[in-house]
């Protein structure tokens, strides 16, 4: 079983998903005590997808996260970097166009979408200024991102708490729900290791994106991005 470390090797990574993709959606809403179905649904919102458009689903993994946009019309591409997962997410939606692809060098044309999203992936990319560049490229003028990615929650207390579930709680019921315990150990540690609100819309700004702002969800433990690409 593979494990990544915080460097962020895609080799790493990319297996490290394909250990654990057939039993990922099942894991991660018990490890959220299923607030990862609301988190999805305030991504849905955000991106607010309209029929004919097409959006970019990255990190899509088996593509729960790419379902309501296909739902609402939207030409909707779901991309990651984890072949077992893109295997799992066709068996199960075999219709959708299902792409491999890196967010560090995707392949796209350049103002190809209306949207880019990605949910709980950015931090597993290696280099995130490189991936939030690719993004601005091929979203077209006008268009934008919306990045779903645990954050740091507001409310010192209720912090503290959290990184103690993360890093004692997480690792004893990931062995008893996943295939792969240890890349929830990794995962835990990514998310400590994140950079804060404030941080991740100033990487936004650096990238190109205009008026970036967030919104917190559950206190802070996640944060909902969104920013534009000016025509």
């Amino acid at each position: 079983m593979t494990r990544a470390s915080l460097n962020k090797q895609p080799h790493e990574v990319a297996s490290m998903f394909d250990d654990v993709a057939e039993r990922y959606d099942l894991t991660n809403d018990v490890l959220s005590l299923g607030q990862d179905r609301r988190w999805r649904k305030e991504v849905a919102k955000a991106v607010d997808a309209r029929p004919a458009q097409k959006i970019l689903d990255l990190a899509a993994g088996t593509a729960t996260s790419s379902l309501p946009f296909a739902q609402a019309g939207a030409y909707v591409v779901p991309c990651d970097f984890s072949l077992g997962m893109l295997q799992v997410g066709k068996k199960r939606n075999t219709w959708l166009p299902f792409t491999a692809g890196d967010a560090t060098r995707l392949p796209f044309r350049d103002d190809t979408f209306d949207a880019v999203t990605i949910s709980f992936g950015l931090r597993n990319v290696q280099d995130t200024d490189a991936a939030l560049r690719e993004m601005y490229r091929v979203t077209r003028p006008g268009g934008r991102v919306v990045i779903c990615e645990f954050s740091h929650p507001t409310w010192a207390p209720f912090r503290t708490v959290y990184t103690e579930y993360l890093m004692r709680a997480l690792p004893p019921v990931a062995r008893a729900v996943s295939s792969n315990p240890d890349a929830y150990v990794y995962l835990a540690e990514s998310i400590r290791a994140w950079p804060d609100q404030p941080a991740l819309a100033e990487r936004l700004r650096k990238a190109g994106w205009s008026k970036p702002a967030w919104r917190n969800l559950t206190g802070g433990v996640v944060a909902l991005h969104r920013a534009f690409k000016e025509g």
